[in-house]
């Protein structure tokens, strides 16, 4: 599950500063604390300050989930930056952006930041409380029902900045005099219960469960815990006792008082009330600490510990509890799937390891490979050999050329498996800088990230979540790279058919679409160079059609061969013309595609072509047709076992599939057709082979889910 841990220490990234700051911090080494106790438990931990930027933050570190996955949850330890209802800001921005955390809303952190506000309540609740009063400033009215010595501390602030215990009104208008001029607030009165203190832990949600009560011991000195006690500043040490030397009953009931108060406020997941016990054992509630401090030495960690509970435990059951706030009882038990273990341990390894999947897409898509870049294709060649050595795969000297196309597989070999392929080149020149790899919540961008990297990474996720738990080797699985994507397989397509005829099945790992959908039919194509030359002419001199004139005339005649109704297409991509200083063209180079379902349509328009741009002496012009690229369409068959068995699985585990034609031709129509075979199953794309090319974050662990529990269902 990804964890993001929200605090605030340094950073003040905000519109403006003004209004009360916040002087509460959590230490680094609590923080580091919690961030290992949760990675300890399996989470995805990340740590962000709490300001203005935290949106974004969340929205890159928290894509959607995946059926069955957890969500993303903030484990909020945020003070805030600024202002009165600092408490309630982190919290106030998830609940508007939708993301879960851990702790109590911001309702609930309003009521108890606010000390006067806490005792009302109580008060009509019947809760005991010490007798108290509201003084605005130091020359407001002392209240004389009040008998000394009392108590006073700013009503809003926490961490016990302020307190002071006072002795007659001159101490009293002094204490308020401080808190009016350090704080700008009103000063809460109250009555010094004069006995012991206790705290109480709280944890859980219906039912809370109060932890062991534990006393503050003071030892000298005043017998009040003072922010420099809490700071370590004031040269005394405070004791902890846990369970507090309390009779049973007087253990029940203050941990009652403190479910109770933890209700009255409408705290969640976990909470502090501290506790003044007088000397004839009647206690009082001081006020709730609707953030308990997670410090290691802090009284709520310290019963935690008493009970049995690590500090990681003490976090992990924190998250527990909140998911169960969040998503019901049976959140934790994942009720995705057939139930079996291995497939539930499969999801597991790669939803756990969704970081370290971005990270691993992040590191190929950096890599360029070009196609016409041979050095960047080396480099991501050998960087893949290194990779699947390390899976324990071996090379297939029989399907691989070791120029544009290599095969790999495991001991079982794939010979009646499952052939995967993928390119790693990337298709088209590159021009300017390279496109740069960056996140959104729903996307990430990158140079190929789509056109090669989602696919690739695709295929390595499954194929380590498999390895991880000793399924691999047993699989008849091979894996197809070639890297001529670009010249349309011109190289490497003889060697794929021969790959595909040992295998019982193929799977394309080219992108797919949205919503999950592969394609199980992809138009072929015909890619033809045309060139036209003829004489040089001057502007305005010539006699008779100049070489690009002609060009166009010819080229007309050709958009009347398309027909949406036969699935036919031809298109002009392409058109160069070369000239000698001021005169008309002399030469025209052109680039010709043609995508077609039916192969005698295409032959016939390959024959259209070839007479369209047939020239005779009188016209004075010399063409030449030449076949480029011919890629065969994929055809749909009826029954297709991998789509039916995909279907399953997706429906099983809630993930979306679907299928659907497309209108690019990819390495599928290259496959025999006595083979099953299916495409587009890397993860959806937009943008394809344009700069803004992007590939579906949440899909791309759906698919590396889906091809890995695919994989491990292979008989």
């Amino acid at each position: 599950m990804k964890i993001a841990i929200v605090y605030n220490r340094e950073s003040k990234a905000v519109i403006n500063l003004f209004g009360t700051l916040n002087r509460e911090k959590y230490g680094l080494e609590t923080i580091r604390n919690i961030k290992d106790g949760l990675v300890a438990g399996g989470h995805q931990v990340k740590t962000f300050e709490g300001d203005k930027n935290i949106i974004s933050k969340l929205e890159e570190f928290m894509p959607s989930v995946v059926s069955g996955e957890r969500p993303g949850l903030v484990f909020n330890l945020s003070y805030g930056i600024q202002g009165k209802g600092r408490y309630m800001h982190v919290p106030g921005i998830l609940e508007m952006i939708g993301v879960p955390y851990v702790g109590s809303g911001p309702e609930t952190h309003a009521l108890a930041l606010d000390k006067v506000v806490t005792k009302m309540i109580l008060i009509q609740k019947g809760l005991p409380t010490p007798k108290f009063t509201v003084m605005d400033n130091p020359d407001s009215p002392a209240d004389p029902s009040l008998q000394y010595p009392l108590i006073v501390k700013p009503k809003d602030e926490a961490v016990s900045f302020g307190l002071r215990i006072v002795h007659n009104e001159a101490e009293l208008r002094e204490g308020v005099q401080t808190i009016y001029e350090t704080f700008h607030s009103p000063t809460l009165v109250e009555e010094y219960i004069d006995g012991r203190e206790v705290n109480v832990g709280l944890l859980g949600n219906n039912p809370v469960q109060a932890l062991p009560p534990v006393e503050l011991v003071f030892g000298e000195g005043e017998q009040i815990f003072t922010y420099e006690d809490k700071k370590n500043k004031s040269g005394r040490t405070v004791e902890k006792v846990c369970p507090a030397p309390l009779s049973e009953e007087q253990t029940q009931r203050v941990q009652q008082l403190a479910i109770d108060t933890f209700n009255a406020l409408g705290c969640y997941d976990s909470a502090r009330v501290d506790f003044r016990i007088d000397k004839d054992g009647n206690p009082y509630i001081l006020e709730v600490n609707s953030m308990a401090s997670l410090g290691a030495d802090g009284s709520f960690v310290f019963a935690a510990e008493k009970m049995g509970l690590s500090y990681a435990d003490l976090m992990n059951r924190i998250i527990d509890i909140t998911c169960e706030r969040y998503f019901g009882p049976y959140f934790l038990d994942n009720n995705s799937g057939d139930g079996s273990e291995k497939n539930k341990e499969v999801f597991n390894s790669i939803t756990n390891k969704r970081d370290k999947i971005e990270s691993d897409l992040k590191a190929w898509t950096n890599l360029s490979s070009r196609t016409e870049d041979p050095v960047g294709l080396n480099a991501v060649r050998k960087k893949l050999d290194d990779r699947l050595k390390k899976l324990n795969l071996k090379r297939s000297e029989d399907f691989t050329n070791r120029r544009s196309a290599w095969t790999w597989e495991t001991k079982a070999g794939f010979k009646d498996g499952t052939l995967l392929v993928v390119p790693i080149d990337v298709p088209g020149e590159r021009s300017g800088f390279p496109i740069p790899f960056r996140t959104e919540q729903e996307w990430i961008f990158g140079e190929g990230v789509a056109a090669s990297r989602g696919g690739l990474v695709t295929i390595l996720s499954a194929l380590s979540a498999l390895k991880d738990h000793k399924l691999l080797q047993k699989k008849k699985v091979g894996i197809f790279f070639y890297s001529d994507e670009g010249r349309g397989m011109r190289y490497s397509s003889d060697m794929l058919y021969k790959a595909s005829r040992l295998a019982k099945e193929v799977i394309v790992l080219q992108p797919g679409f949205l919503n999950g959908k592969i394609s199980e039919q992809r138009r072929g194509s015909k890619k033809f160079s045309v060139i036209v030359e003829g004489d040089p002419q001057r502007v305005g001199k010539h006699k008779q059609l100049d070489v690009l004139s002609y060009f166009i005339q010819k080229a007309e005649k050709l958009k009347e061969i398309s027909s949406d109704a036969k699935k036919l297409t031809v298109a002009l991509q392409d058109v160069h013309s070369e000239r000698h200083s001021v005169l008309l063209p002399h030469r025209v180079n052109a680039t010709i595609t043609v995508t077609y379902i039916d192969e005698a349509l295409a032959d016939n328009v390959e024959d259209q072509i070839r007479n369209t741009f047939k020239t005779n002496s009188s016209e004075g012009m010399i063409t030449y047709v030449e076949k480029i690229e011919d890629r065969p369409p994929l055809l749909k068959k009826k029954n297709n076992p991998i789509t039916k068995k995909l279907r399953q699985l997706s429906k099983d585990w809630n993930i979306p599939f679907g299928s659907e034609s497309s209108l690019l031709s990819t390495a599928a129509g290259e496959v025999t057709s006595e083979v099953s075979v299916i495409c587009g199953f890397a993860p959806a794309s937009k943008g394809l082979y344009t700069p803004n090319e992007a590939i579906h974050r949440r899909e791309l662990i759906e698919r590396s889910l889906l091809l890995a529990l695919y994989l491990m269902d292979q008989e």
